[in-house]
């Protein structure tokens, strides 16, 4: 919101000497932020000369200029001669002239320059070059201003070029501060200045009068507010939209942003600016009967005031008359009834309409205005009867009107509900030792009714606060006014046993356990196609119900995710083509498993204005499918890159184990890695990863067609797992065992089995076997070939033995040795190896 420095002095006292950044700093005291500061960027000698003599020249390329004498007074050199290419203008009348040294806004400055075959003295000046519109046809004729002012005149301060504007960002929930009205008031708390309600008037005068008829007929309201709770209409006859506006007028709306349209529309807007309130006037002699607030009905269509014809919502909230729409309330009128050269009769309307109705209708038709940027965030519902009193008062007094006894008003009963401010409150939210009496005039500076109750106050908000809702907004108000920094620099000390939840914990351990093992996070849309789904979600390959989504943002990934792994795949693809090709990469992420026969979805969208039922987010709970939180990384390239000396190495399946390991640490759980098969994986270099019996994952090599799918040029790894079902069969707690002071006894064991035979099962039947004096089992080695039979295998296992209360001897550790091994034997058909 822009605020032109000489209209806030209207209502608040401003110190003569303050300048920009002094108003901009009370501003800010008071919560605004800063965006700007706006001037004209003028600089004299700027000046009223009278047009002596007029000399048209025709020139070679059609064009006529004029070489003009002007007079621009004595003490400014007299007579000087300009060349001029404007032609709204005569001899006698009185223009504005920027003499050389004088500098307009570009910057552009003035000098005497030769052209067309004149030196010229200067330049006559026209609006635009003066920054008070875009009007650049013709030069400023102070005549069709009003203005008979003296020759030699200071031009700048004649217009009012010399007033600024400070620009400060008015958030959503501060509507009120979108008007000098409401910014003059914040001055005056940042400040203690006087202020001067711009809105305060004799209840009397503000009647409309009676004749016109008005209604409002809202059959669909949303969320039950009616669209319009309040409408006031005036009649002004007699208007002469002809006559100019004020320079002043003109000044200030420049410097708020809106050019100059016409007496009568600037009058509209300079009040809206004022108060708040956005006005709108209408041809009087255009309207056919009274005026309707209806719902759009379905399949009609209007034109508005940008000539654009729109096809109308059944939500929009409509201004009819006898002929059908006339406006699209709040956001602009329609072109069928709007003020022009020919008006002679305006009627005035000033309203109140629901915020979420206009909200809605400007997003919807792509229509931002400033009314509808006022309207959705909520005007005051006791100064519709003011603004159409002030805006019949300057079309009055200049546009030469008459204020008739005709007009109309609807209203409803403005009821603002009650908060209670507990005594102590304050102090203990913000931490500032307030008195009664600061709380209390605080909240009666920002135009509070502030009663005594039991244990504090009984609070009534002002009409125009329609963000104060309830007692932590007071306590902001309190804080605001009385100075933030006021609020002590200390950390809060937060309760305990707050802070991330369990699975929070464990997800990060895990994420930063591989970022620490080398790997890098990267986060993918969670977008795919649904034979990625079918591939990387089901062992199988076979098909698994996905989610598609109804308005997808790639159209050929239309499928929410049951992987990470596609993700991963295109990060690597991305990367590859750049040039990046040894790459450990991991992402911690969401999938998407509805499952078969379910139906997800609802029809149930609850209102933004309130907060759900506990029955209605059941239900929107039940319409989403599982959403399990899932770690998967990717593997390819060189592990350890070529240097000298050394040759590179290729990435492996055991590389991909040592990441499934420290995830295991991470999360707390051990991990065994069995063998199993996967349609995305190569057929014999896949592993299942199981926690306490129960398959969570999996690990391996990408089968090869899927890698060439992907464009990846050599072998990739992969893993994935379940996090949040790993973290839960965790628990809670990770109880790290006691280091043992006593050595321990290593012994090493081949056994020969079936080439089918898992090497988890022999290991697992090792270990139950061999006891609790077993304290590790390792996987050394897998041989096959020379001194073995078809079809087997000879697994070499390291075995690292400890007692908890004693030194083992070689005997103890070979015979829980041979326990283990008598165990597999029984299982698996185990023999130790010759």
């Amino acid at each position: 919101m822009r605020v032109p420095i000489s209209w806030l002095r209207e209502y608040v006292d401003v110190a003569p000497d303050a300048t920009a950044e002094d108003v901009l700093a009370s501003f800010v005291s008071v919560g605004f932020e800063e965006e700007d500061i706006h001037r004209f960027e003028i600089t004299g000698p700027v000046v009223v000369g009278q047009v002596v003599s007029i000399e048209p020249e025709p020139q070679k390329n059609g064009k006529t200029i004029n070489w003009c004498q002007v007079d621009v007074g004595a003490e400014n050199g007299g007579v000087r001669g300009i060349v001029c290419g404007a032609h709204n203008f005569v001899v006698g009348d009185k223009v504005v002239v920027t003499l050389p040294g004088a500098v307009l806004p570009g910057p552009f400055p003035i000098a005497a320059r030769k052209t067309y075959g004149h030196v010229s003295d200067g330049m006559i000046a026209s609006a635009r070059e003066l920054g008070l519109g875009d009007e650049h046809d013709g030069i400023i004729v102070l005549s069709s201003l009003g203005l008979d002012p003296e020759v030699g005149t200071d031009a700048i301060a004649l217009l009012h070029l010399d007033d600024f504007a400070v620009d400060v960002n008015v958030t959503p929930d501060r509507g009120y501060a979108f008007s000098l009205r409401g910014l003059a008031r914040e001055y005056s708390h940042a400040t203690g200045a006087a202020f001067r309600d711009p809105a305060e008037r004799d209840f009397a005068e503000l009647q409309p009068g009676t004749g016109f008829e008005i209604s409002v007929d809202d059959r669909a309201p949303i969320r039950g507010a009616v669209g319009a709770t309040e409408f006031v209409a005036r009649v002004v006859r007699g208007v002469d939209p002809s006559r100019p506006t004020p320079p002043w007028m003109i000044a200030r709306l420049s410097l708020a942003g809106m050019r100059s349209l016409g007496v009568l529309i600037d009058i509209t807007n300079y009040v809206m600016l004022e108060l708040g309130n956005p006005i709108h006037g209408y041809d009087l002699d255009k309207l056919q009967g009274g005026i309707t607030v209806r719902r759009a009905r379905e399949g009609e269509r209007m034109t508005t005031l940008d000539g654009q014809e729109r096809a109308l919502h059944i939500e929009d909230l409509l201004i009819t008359d006898g002929s059908g729409p006339i406006g699209l309330a709040g956001v602009m009128g329609g072109g069928t009834t709007e003020m022009g050269a020919d008006t002679r009769n305006v009627l005035i309307e000033a309203a109140t309409f629901d915020p979420i109705t206009i909200a809605r209708s400007a997003r919807r038709h792509k229509l931002p205005s400033e009314a509808s940027r006022r309207f959705e965030r909520g005007v005051d519902p006791l100064i519709p009867f003011v603004a159409a009193r002030r805006v019949a008062d300057l079309m009055v007094e200049l546009a030469g009107g008459t204020l008739t006894d005709e007009g109309g008003a609807l209203f409803a009963e403005v009821e603002i509900a009650g908060i209670d401010l507990p005594r102590g409150f304050t102090q203990g939210v913000v931490g500032v030792d307030y008195t009664d009496e600061e709380i209390v005039a605080a909240l009666e500076m920002i135009g509070a009714e502030v009663t005594d109750a039991e244990g504090g106050w009984f609070v009534i908000p002002p009409s125009w606060r329609r963000d104060l809702t309830d007692k932590w907004t007071l306590v902001e108000e309190v804080a605001r006014i009385h100075g933030l920094d006021r609020i002590p620099s200390i950390l809060p000390i937060p309760p305990s046993g707050r802070g991330y939840t369990a699975l929070q914990r464990g997800r990060r351990r895990v994420a930063d356990a591989l970022a620490a093992a080398g790997f890098v996070e990267t986060p993918s849309f969670p977008f795919t196609t649904e034979e990625h789904n079918d591939l990387h979600g089901s062992a199988s390959g076979a098909h698994l119900p996905s989610i598609r989504l109804a308005n997808a943002l790639d159209g050929q990934a239309p499928f929410l995710r049951r992987s990470l792994v596609p993700g991963l795949l295109q990060t690597a693809h991305r990367n590859i083509s750049r040039g990046l090709v040894d790459l450990a990469l991991f992402e911690v992420g969401s999938v998407f498993t509805p499952e078969e026969g379910v139906e997800y979805g609802t029809d149930v969208v609850p209102p933004l204005g309130q907060r759900p039922s506990d029955e209605t987010l059941a239900e929107l709970n039940a319409s989403i499918p599982p959403q399990p939180r899932l770690v998967s990384a990717l593997l390819t390239g060189n592990i350890t890159s070529r240097q000298p000396g050394r040759a590179a190495e290729h990435v492996d399946l055991a590389d991909a184990l040592d990441a499934v390991r420290a995830i295991a640490v991470a999360a707390g759980v051990e991990i065994e890695v069995t063998q199993t098969q996967r349609a995305a994986l190569h057929p014999g270099r896949a592993g299942a990863l199981v926690v306490a019996g129960e398959q969570i994952g999996y690990v391996g090599e990408l089968h090869p067609q899927v890698s060439a799918d992907a464009d990846l040029p050599g072998r990739a790894y992969v893993l994935e797992l379940d996090l949040d079902r790993a973290l839960t069969l965790a628990g809670h707690r990770v109880v790290a065992e006691s280091l043992s002071t006593f050595p321990a006894a290593t012994q090493d064991v081949s056994l020969v089995v079936d080439a089918a035979v898992p090497a988890s099962e022999v290991r697992a039947a090792l270990i139950e076997g061999a006891g609790d004096l077993l304290e590790s089992a390792r996987l050394v080695d897998d041989y096959r070939g020379e001194g073995l039979g078809d079809g087997q295998k000879s697994l070499s296992f390291a075995l690292r033995f400890r007692a908890a209360d004693r030194t083992l001897t070689a005997a103890e550790a070979s015979e829980a040795k041979m326990a283990g091994v008598a165990v597999a034997a029984e299982r698996v058909g185990a023999s130790i190896r010759d």
